[in-house]
């Protein structure tokens, strides 16, 4: 009797083990609950209130989603001119509160689905291309883009989530000769141009690689003209219902702020190596085992001296120097870590193209590079949201190059692969807890303001977007509109300093000025000018997040005094 037990307990533990090889999509399931549950009550941030007001719109009005103005830039202007996404995903928000309201938890609950639909389709995808599909899922589901980007209410993971799953159906139509599975996947590319339109890249990445596949044209080709139909119609509508094409709208917007704020092509494209490394920086944890010790050493300190010599040239020659306007302890170590970070992830996807020169290779790494490519010189600034598509590619290939490994006789440690994925997953979780905190510190902010001078003065008035804008006006402040807005004695201003847009006002004008402050994260965050963090524009700083002491959310509030004459409204 004493000797069954511990067989037992082996058969049990062996069991435990292969649970999650026989029941993948179980696991992956229990394992993005279990990263983005906790997220769930997370305030409304950065973009998401124009999801949210697109949403309502469309709720009254089907048809016309963007058929209202909003005050995102300081004055009223047409959600159409405002807005530079497409509106499906805004439609799915209409829908979902329908069902579970417009608070935080039912919304979030409401995109776990196209999260948890990324995560099963990265899987199915990776099932084609390397031999352990679960982990190339998991590794993309503990990136931070990810998990950063699934615990909004934005558009990006909806996209991926369309564009892994027509990846899926064209190489499954294309490889078993199906025409209902290209025309499927045509369909889902359509539905990902109109949740983002990013998601238009993904016609020329199929085509390449049909085109490696079959060596020339064949009916595969007008499956791919689907996406194009449906975003002509889409163009069409557009035009006559707010007169111009939105798509359109959206390319010139990107060359005319990329053109604002005028970086050197060093500066950017050094930015876009170190969110690239920071986004995907499970693959920092893993190089170890992908690499031989002296290549890597090797490389390692060439990377350095390399990333040290972009760093400077490209911080002297940046018209505006976001590095040296940030005083964060080490920032310029972490710039010099995450772009060699980023760097890893840039030679894991060229030696795939080199030393495999198949069409899986060339499909992979047409996907990073183009991506990385996009995010760094085309869009209209760096930003974390903007490579969350190249995460599914990344885990791809990194599990490919561990496969690799195995194949050319070096040793497999599974505690190893673990440990890596455990470390990756660990920082993962870590700054999307930040990002939360950090609308949570906003929402308070809000919250203390109106508390404090909602019904105290004559009418409480504010500056700034985002989050901040969202819970003012609900509570109901009303947003200053520079053009318009009538200031009077007795009025008050809040003006929040982690935020965009901002004119302070004249000193004559102000009777009193109170500052207020709440904590948000306190050692890492996502959106600080001082510690050089912009997860979501890079011109808040060179890192998508950073390690530091981070300087509570601070609101100043004016309380307004006799005003002369000709005083315009938040005028210097």
């Amino acid at each position: 009797m004493a000797a069954s037990v511990p067989r037992f307990g082996r058969e049990l533990l062996n069991k435990i083990r292969q649970w999650p090889a026989l029941h993948p999509y179980w696991t992956l399931t229990l394992a993005a609950l279990a990263a983005l549950v906790p997220f769930l009550t997370k305030p409304f941030n950065i973009d998401d209130p124009l999801f949210i007001w697109t949403a309502r719109q469309i709720q009254a009005h089907p048809g016309n989603p963007y058929g209202f103005e909003v005050n995102w830039y300081g004055t009223m202007m047409p959600m159409a001119v405002v807005t530079k996404n497409p509106p499906l995903t805004c439609y799915y928000l209409a829908l979902a509160a329908k069902i579970l309201g417009w608070g935080e938890t039912g919304l979030h609950a409401a995109f776990l689905l196209p999260a948890l639909a990324a995560i099963w389709g990265t899987y199915r995808l990776a099932r084609r291309l390397c031999q352990w599909p679960l982990l190339a899922a998991l590794i993309t589901l503990f990136t931070p883009v990810f998990l950063i980007s699934a615990t909004t209410v934005m558009c990006d993971v909806s996209m991926l989530a369309f564009w892994v799953w027509g990846m899926v159906l064209w190489l499954e139509g294309m490889e078993e000769n199906h025409s209902w599975e290209l025309t499927a996947a045509g369909l889902l590319i359509g539905l990902a141009v109109l949740t983002k339109y990013f998601g238009a890249c993904l016609i020329p990445l199929l085509a390449a690689y049909s085109l490696i596949d079959q060596r020339r044209l064949g009916w595969w080709a007008v499956r791919l003209l689907i996406p194009l139909v449906m975003l002509y119609f889409y163009q069409l509508a557009t035009v006559l219902l707010y007169g111009h094409p939105l798509f359109a709208s959206a390319t010139d917007y990107a060359v005319t702020v990329k053109g604002h704020y005028a970086f050197s092509r060093i500066a950017v494209f050094l930015a876009g190596l170190t969110f690239t490394g920071g986004c995907l920086s499970v693959v920092f944890f893993f190089t170890p085992l992908l690499w031989r010790t002296r290549l890597m050493a090797a490389f390692a300190a060439t990377a350095i001296l390399l990333v040290s010599v972009v760093l400077v040239a490209g911080t002297v020659t940046a018209k505006q120097n976001w590095l040296r306007a940030s005083t964060g302890p080490f920032a310029e170590v972490q710039v010099v870590f995450w772009a060699i970070g980023g760097i890893w992830v840039l030679l894991l996807t060229m030696a795939e193209m080199v030393e495999w020169r198949n069409k899986q290779s060339w499909l992979l790494g047409l996907w990073v590079l183009g991506t990385f490519l996009f995010t760094a010189f085309l869009n209209w600034v760096t930003n974390g949201r903007s490579l969350l598509p190249m995460a599914p590619a990344v885990g791809i290939l990194l599990v490919r190059r561990l496969e690799r490994g195995v194949l050319v006789g070096r040793q497999y440690w599974p505690r190893g692969v673990m440990i890596c994925l455990a470390a990756g997953a660990a920082l993962a979780l870590l700054t999307a807890r930040a990002d939360f905190q950090l609308a949570a510190a906003v929402r308070q902010s809000a919250q203390q303001v109106w508390a404090r001078y909602g019904t105290a003065t004559k009418q409480l008035w504010f500056q700034g977007h985002w989050g901040f804008q969202y819970y003012m006006e609900a509570w109901g402040a009303s947003a200053l509109d520079l053009a318009h807005s009538p200031l009077r004695t007795g009025d008050a201003l809040a003006i929040p300093a982690n935020n965009t847009n901002l004119l302070p006002p004249r000193p004559e004008v102000i009777a009193s000025r109170e500052t207020l402050a709440v904590a948000g994260p306190r050692l890492l965050t996502t959106m600080n000018q001082t510690l050089g963090a912009g997860f979501y524009a890079s011109v808040w700083g060179p890192l998508p997040f950073a390690f530091g002491r981070v300087p509570p959310e601070v609101v100043f509030v004016y309380v307004f005094g006799p005003l002369p004459p000709a005083s315009a409204p938040g005028s210097q």
